[in-house]
């Protein structure tokens, strides 16, 4: 049974006058609370605009209430077929697909006519509560009257509507979607003849008479604005009439009397014994302000008002047009007189509300945009139309998105969208309060796609057309939407809740940051300029024109690098433990030979990370930090080859040696490479990449470990990659093999075999077979493979967002033709500012899971995750919710899955070294702190996440060796020289 919608009924009560009075009160002040002035939807836009960010946009785990509608959905003209069969008479689209230059007809469609037992099959694998069908009026009535009616036409819907009963499926019947009677076209001009209001109730009637006592939802027309404004309008759907520009009004003011003819007729003979609602099925887009303007909300309200307030205020409102379209097309707006008011105003009982592609992003011409922005925010429009039209039921009566024509079974981009479609509804409902009643997802099947043809597919269902029985198979789509229903939505997972604890005392707190600012100029000593300390005034220094002076004669010092103290200062304020940059090889060795190596360079970079040392903060250090497409090598080993020359491989081990040597007594943790997993080197250059790594690794492992206690490893790059569905054993294997070509190419051989993944070898062997491709794999000689083996320390990986992969095609652009796959996003996932990197935290946990899964035990660093925001916003929100959520999720890793997890480090340091990551900000010479810095020292804070009233976790800190000492030579030397500068 539905769910119960209030209606209003009387009887005569005995109550004493003073309980008529306090009835009376009571009702006055429901109504004054319920009562919404006409144009309350405007606020939407201010209110929506001020909900926190991102936590509004993450995902809700919730589920809908109790007897909430799940629906399904199709088209006659679209599904049914049989277009000339058992008496059906021609309809305005049969006329409309055999003139100009379509294509394509929907004369056999799904072949739903043939098909009932096949409709009722695919309904009661969904699960569904409800079907929406509509009836083809020229099926019923061949020419439109009651004269002609079709015998065998009407015994097609009755049977369906036995079926329906049988698998107690309810129906949501429409008696109009779109394919008038095409006799009633050319007699009368359809819709734009008056005319029509009668020939419609008398339909209606029939239908009511007929099935009444079956259906307790009505549709009287699917979204008029469609009929009115392209099929007498713009001509782009039946019955295709153009060049009246005044015609959609006129016809938009027939289809709202005729609705009401059939409503009051429904009202007046049949609710009392049948019990259904009836309703009209508007359709409408979301619309975003271009400005954050006062006037450009207001211009986003009237592009709403053209659309869908066009129908819905005479219906839900006053029984006249949006005073919008009243002022913009003045006497080509129909008017109702005041008696056409009072019929047409209050005839429907519940808002039937159509939204996806049948009219967003497709049908809506520029002009009613009103310069502003469309968007695909279903939330927004609930919530809109509940504060518009005083919070009625609203019945979602078509939502949901398509895929291309050449889309099979997996239709992942349809599923998601459906996904994000259905928990917008539930944040409406649960978080705007919004009475929202059912869902119908669109469609049940594949079929004639109106004036796109069959050059899309919204099907939950795969129909072949090619085949003779039209086979048809239940889609990716299908089977989420089943599951869906289940479980009545998205009911909340122990997985999804974060979680309590702390990680251990010697856990790894870090930052991490791509370079650091090199000035090997010792800044106090740069400026020889004398000057004045205006002690009298406002005690600034003020420089003595034309003296200089004499140059000071003395050891330079670590404290005399400003930009050193600088950085290491704002590093120590962070209160991480470790700090992660990279060296600059073509720098250090511009030539490639350890011989020319850059001396001041060298202690430049010996000074910082003795600097470091001294406040407590391990130094990470990366030697070789792979740049993509800009090189970072040497040039003579740039032009010699590159990474394909041997002679680099060797420059590598040398210069590490180097760095190891001048550096090492202070740096406990050396990444030979940062990143150099990328999926567009080729194969040759991993290899060498790999040799140089484990070179390097073996040269710190003989020559140096023993004396300087550190330890040595790379860094991979590893986004985490999920399947797109997860329905069966199939569905995981094209995620798997990703994921081996992108962090298994190079983990295998050093954390595993020694060799390449086996995947990889196949794929590539087969690739080549059939492609006819030259995907070059080397092979690991014996040598090079007890070379590479086993040369880490740790394993560490830098971490960002998730992507989703399946072997079909749906998009050419994120189609990965070497390893056949299609990349997708979740488009309910939190999206930031940086393409195809959404914010995805539980990807984390997953790929420590993986790494931990392939190589058991092993210590693992999170040497980068951060987000990238507006450098602008030092109130970095996304970035707070980012860190927060990845650190839960690797604490997870950690006290829940038993992840040898050792350190987390964050990126990025500074925007001015890493623009949009940082979490120190800079106007001009001014460092800023960001909201996330203070986030993020509070989590350090407190080592995690405890729960509240455990006791606190005490961990023995380190003391911090020699800063106070520096502080106060520091002190001195400035001192005296400002002394000095005075005295001369």
């Amino acid at each position: 049974s539905p769910p119960s919608i209030p209606r209003l009924r009387y009887r005569t009560p005995k109550c004493s006058l003073v309980t008529w009075i306090v009835l009376a009160f009571v009702l006055f002040s429901h109504l004054q609370w319920t009562a919404a002035a006409p144009g309350t939807g405007l606020h939407t836009w201010d209110r929506f605009s001020k909900l926190p960010y991102p936590g509004d946009k993450a995902f809700l785990y919730d589920t809908f209430p109790d007897k909430f509608m799940w629906a399904v959905g199709t088209a006659a003209y679209s599904v049914e077929g049989a277009w000339e069969k058992d008496g059906k008479g021609k309809s305005i689209w049969d006329t409309f697909t055999r003139g100009g230059t379509r294509v394509s007809r929907g004369d056999v469609g799904s072949d739903s006519y043939h098909n009932i037992p096949g409709d009722l099959r695919a309904l009661q694998q969904l699960g569904v509560s409800h079907y929406r069908f509509s009836l083809s009026w020229p099926r019923i009535f061949s020419n439109g009257t009651k004269e002609s009616y079709n015998v065998k036409g009407v015994e097609y819907y009755k049977s369906l509507i036995r079926g329906l009963k049988e698998i107690k499926v309810q129906p949501v019947v429409t008696l109009y979607h779109w394919d008038l009677p095409d006799s009633l076209q050319t007699l009368f001009g359809g819709w734009s003849n008056s005319v029509m209001v009668e020939l419609f109730r008398e339909y209606a009637d029939f239908c009511f008479k007929t099935f009444g006592s079956d259906v307790k939802f009505w549709i009287t027309i699917n979204n008029p604005f469609v009929v009115a404004w392209h099929g007498y309008g713009t001509g782009v759907v039946a019955p295709g009439i153009k060049n009246d520009s005044d015609l959609p009004f006129r016809v938009g003011h027939n289809l709202l009397k005729a609705h009401a003819a059939a409503w009051h007729l429904y009202d007046d003979r049949y609710r009392s014994s049948q019990g259904g609602r009836v309703s009209m099925a508007l359709a409408s887009h979301w619309i975003k302000p271009s400005r954050t303007r006062q006037e450009n909300r207001k211009a986003c309200q009237c592009s709403l008002d053209f659309v869908l307030g066009w129908f819905a205020r005479p219906l839900f409102v006053d029984g006249d047009y949006p005073p919008c379209m009243k002022r913009n097309l003045t006497h080509r707006l129909p008017s109702f007189t005041e008696a056409e008011s009072l019929y047409v105003n209050g005839t429907a009982d519940f808002f039937a509300l159509s939204h996806g592609p049948a009219l967003s992003f497709q049908l809506i011409n520029d002009s009613l945009l009103f310069g502003q922005t469309e968007d695909l925010g279903l939330r927004m429009l609930l919530y809109w139309v509940g504060a518009e039209y005083n919070n009625p039921p609203i019945f979602v009566v078509e939502s949901g998105w398509f895929g291309s024509g050449n889309t099979k079974t997996k239709d992942a981009k349809h599923m998601y969208y459906l996904k994000r479609f259905i928990m917008e509804t539930l944040k409406a409902i649960r978080f705007d309060r919004v009475n929202v009643i059912g869902y119908t997802a669109w469609s049940l099947l594949d079929g004639y796609e109106w004036y796109r043809e069959y050059g899309i597919r919204r099907g939950l269902f795969f129909v072949d057309f090619n085949t003779p029985d039209l086979k048809r198979e239940p889609k990716t789509s299908a089977t989420f939407y089943s599951k869906l229903i289940e479980k009545n939505g998205f009911p909340q997972l122990p997985e999804n809740r974060p979680a309590q604890g702390v990680f251990p005392c010697d856990f790894a707190w870090g930052v991490a940051a791509n370079s650091i600012q090199v000035d090997t100029i010792p800044t106090q000593f740069a400026d020889p300029s004398a000057y004045i300390w205006n002690v009298s005034g406002n005690g600034e220094l003020k420089k003595v024109p034309g003296v200089l002076v004499p140059p000071m004669h003395r050891k330079h010092h670590c404290a005399d690098y400003s930009s050193i103290l600088q950085q290491v200062s704002d590093v120590h304020r962070m209160q991480v433990s470790h700090f992660h940059f990279s060296l600059n090889w073509s720098s250090i060795t511009p030539t490639g030979q350890v011989s020319d190596a850059n001396e001041t360079l060298l202690k430049y970079y010996h000074c910082f990370v003795s600097e470091l040392q001294k406040v407590n903060l391990t130094p990470v250090v990366t030697l070789w930090h792979h740049t993509g497409k800009l090189s970072s090598l040497p040039a003579p080993m740039e032009a010699g080859g590159g990474w394909q020359s041997e002679e680099t491989v060797q420059a590598f081990a040398d210069y590490a040696r180097l760095c190891f040597q001048r550096l090492g007594a202070h740096v406990k943790l050396w990444i030979t490479l940062n990143e150099p997993n990328d999926e567009d080197l080729e194969f040759t250059v991993g290899h060498q990449l790999l040799r140089a790594h484990a070179l390097a690794w073996h040269v710190y492992d003989t020559e140096f470990r023993r004396a300087q206690g550190g330890k040595a490893s790379l860094v991979l790059h590893m986004d985490w990659v999920e399947p797109a569905f997860s329905f069966n054993r199939e569905d995981v294997e094209p995620a798997n093999r990703v994921l081996d070509f992108r962090v298994g190419w190079f983990a295998e051989p050093i954390f595993g075999s020694g060799d390449y993944p086996a995947v990889m070898r196949t794929w590539l062997q087969q690739r080549n077979n059939i492609d006819l491709f030259n995907y070059h794999l080397p092979a690991f000689s014996d040598e090079d493979q007890l070379l590479v083996k086993g040369t880490y320390d740790f394993f560490a990986i830098s971490h960002f967002t998730t992507s989703m992969v399946y072997d079909g095609v749906e998009d050419k652009y994120t189609f990965k033709d070497k390893l056949q796959v299609q990349l997708i996003s979740d488009v309910t996932w939190i999206m930031s500012p940086r393409r195809n990197s959404p914010v995805v935290p539980w990807g984390l946990r997953k790929a420590l899971n993986w790494v931990n899964s392939r190589y058991k035990g092993v210590p693992i660093y999170v040497m980068a995750n951060g987000v990238q925001e507006d450098t602008a916003r030092f109130k970095d929100s996304l970035r707070v919710y980012y860190f927060y959520n990845y650190i839960n999720e690797a604490l997870k890793a950690y006290t829940l899955d038993g992840v040898n997890l050792k350190g987390y480090f964050a990126y990025a340091f500074s925007d001015q070294r890493d623009p949009g990551f940082g979490m120190y900000g800079h106007v001009q010479e001014e460092v800023i702190s960001k909201s996330s810095l203070a986030h993020y020292k509070n989590i350090i804070h407190h080592n995690g996440f405890p729960a509240p009233g455990t006791p606190q976790q005490h961990c023995p800190r380190a003391p911090v060796h020699g800063s106070r000492l520096d502080t106060f030579n520091l002190f001195v030397l400035l001192v005296s020289l400002i002394t000095y500068k005075l005295c001369f």
